[in-house]
């Protein structure tokens, strides 16, 4: 039933695209797959694009391959590299440590000293966290710190922004900084971000919270709340350099709340307050002020939190496309590698892993770890090989998983490829990343096709202009997972309907799906 159901997508993306037609198929071999996927290339929205695709089969052999030796701007894909060299540099069961620690005399419940918040980088720590934390301390009898709360995250250095990153994305989530202590503000574990949630008001004004709660962060309120189903119009941003969200615009009486995911200035800071703020509910009173500084080497731990070990971040990392992730682990790496946390001895980590995956690291350009730098080069060929190479390493299940499933509708299972390819061949049998920016996609993984093999794959599109790209990849993946079945006509499959902002950056990111 499945094959006959399914023998679909293939030219339909494309035909749908140019004609709203779809030609029968005949009797499918390697030849038919080759003029299927040149068909759906051919269509004429991608003239003037680069298109690179190459499919592979487990033991090396090109199946089918367009220009896939070109380099191309990788977007997401470029996780697929990060991740992979993390569960190498790493190892799965890396765990990132958050502590607190105490310098001074104690006194009874007083701490002639000062306390330090110290981070290595965790984007998984919530609100909740710090909280606990918090009770930690009071738990050991401190009552008051006579000195200064320090908040140490020198693990990392501090450039908070990578090359080449798009200054008008800065205020948004998916472009936030890089520290080393950082807070996230839902279990999407997006580090170094607040939820600004405008909800209609009773007396005209609409009404602005935070989640979490903080007084870090100042919000500038001049949104109100219209009549019952007139246009939402709230908008969200920051002022740059600071902390000020403005929220502006109108939002309907009755209607259901807004919320934004907004990226703060220096998440140092941000961690450091909720921090603070937890010691007060706890009973602990900090005379001093909040700082910056490194802990000494000498002073006891008296709180500590892991995180989750990198097995299981993969999941939303992955799924989810979270850049803060990609660029955590980058810095970690490099401060396993050579005691440095920062970009380029991550990146250095990186590269010296990819030669026993057959990609020659002077062949390529990767200048940050989500792939947002427009300066990040690599071909669908050094995809495929990864891909291909991946699948020798002990670790490779785990890592497998962890990456988005075609129709899969938990959006922690389907992740960013949840609403596509539903209802096709491909559905729970293509496995991979997803990475859209403006003028670029990018769809690289795993296939298994209805004859029981599986191969890899990379699609990558870049300076493409008013066509919907993943229609094509999906197109392509769908024929992919075809081959080898009986099928003799292709029936009409509506193309993914997606929006245009949603081609311009990864579904997640705007949390549309």
């Amino acid at each position: 039933m499945r094959s006959r159901l399914v023998g679909l997508f293939a030219l339909v993306a494309s035909a749908l695209l140019v004609f709203g037609l779809v030609p029968p198929v005949v009797a499918q071999d390697r030849g038919a797959l080759a003029a299927d996927l040149d068909a759906i290339l051919a269509t004429p929205g991608l003239a003037g694009a680069d298109v690179g695709l190459v499919v592979k089969t487990l033991d090396g052999e090109t199946v089918y391959a367009r220009d896939s030796a070109r380099r191309q701007q990788p977007a997401s894909n470029a996780k697929l590299v990060t991740s992979v060299a993390a569960f190498d540099v790493l190892g799965p069961d890396y765990r990132f440590d958050t502590t607190v620690h105490a310098a001074g005399r104690r006194a009874g419940p007083v701490l002639d000293g000062d306390l330090y918040l110290k981070g290595t980088g965790d984007p998984t720590v919530l609100a909740a966290d710090y909280d606990a934390l918090a009770a930690q301390v009071a738990a050991k009898g401190v009552k008051l710190v006579r000195g200064t709360l320090f908040a140490d995250d020198t693990w990392f250095d501090d450039v908070r922004l990578g090359t080449s990153w798009a200054w008008d994305d800065e205020a948004y989530y998916y472009s936030a900084q890089v520290s080393a202590l950082t807070a996230s503000p839902d279990t999407d574990y997006d580090a170094g971000s607040i939820i600004v949630r405008v909800a209609p008001g009773a007396h005209g004004k609409a009404v602005v919270t935070t989640e979490p709660p903080t007084n870090y962060v100042k919000i500038a309120n001049t949104a109100v709340t219209g009549a019952p189903g007139s246009p939402n119009t709230i908008s969200v941003d920051r002022v740059h350099g600071a902390n000020t969200f403005t929220v502006t615009g109108s939002i309907p009486s009755g209607g259901a709340a807004t919320s934004e995911w907004m990226a703060v200035w220096e998440p140092t800071g941000y961690a450091a307050a909720l921090f603070r703020a937890a010691l007060g509910r706890h009973g602990v009173q900090v005379l001093g002020r909040t700082a910056r500084g490194a802990t000494p080497a000498n002073a006891p731990v008296v709180a500590l939190r892991q995180s989750m070990p990198l097995s299981e971040l993969a999941v939303p990392f992955l799924k989810l496309s979270n850049n803060l992730h990609a660029e955590i682990l980058v810095k970690a790496m490099g401060r396993k590698a050579s005691g440095q946390g920062t970009w380029s001895a991550g990146l250095a980590a990186v590269a010296g892993r990819l030669p026993a995956y057959g990609v020659d690291p002077a062949r390529l350009s990767l200048r940050d770890g989500s792939g947002l730098s427009r300066m990040d080069q690599i071909a669908p060929d050094q995809l495929a090989a990864l891909l291909g190479a991946a699948r020798s390493r002990p670790w490779f299940d785990l890592w497998h998983e962890a990456l988005p499933i075609a129709g899969k509708a938990d959006r922690l299972v389907g992740g960013t490829l949840r609403s596509r390819m539903r209802g096709t061949a491909a559905e729970g049998d293509v496995y991979a990343k997803t990475g859209s920016l403006t003028g670029v996609s990018g769809l690289s993984g795993y296939v298994t096709n209805e004859a029981g093999e599986q191969w890899v794959f990379s699609m990558v599109t870049n300076n493409s202009v008013g066509v919907n790209v993943k229609g094509i990849e999906d197109a392509v993946a769908v024929r992919l997972a075809e081959e080898g079945g009986a099928v003799t006509a292709r029936p009409v499959v509506p193309a993914p309907r997606l929006s245009a902002e949603t081609t311009e950056l990864e579904c997640s990111w705007v949390k549309a799906c």
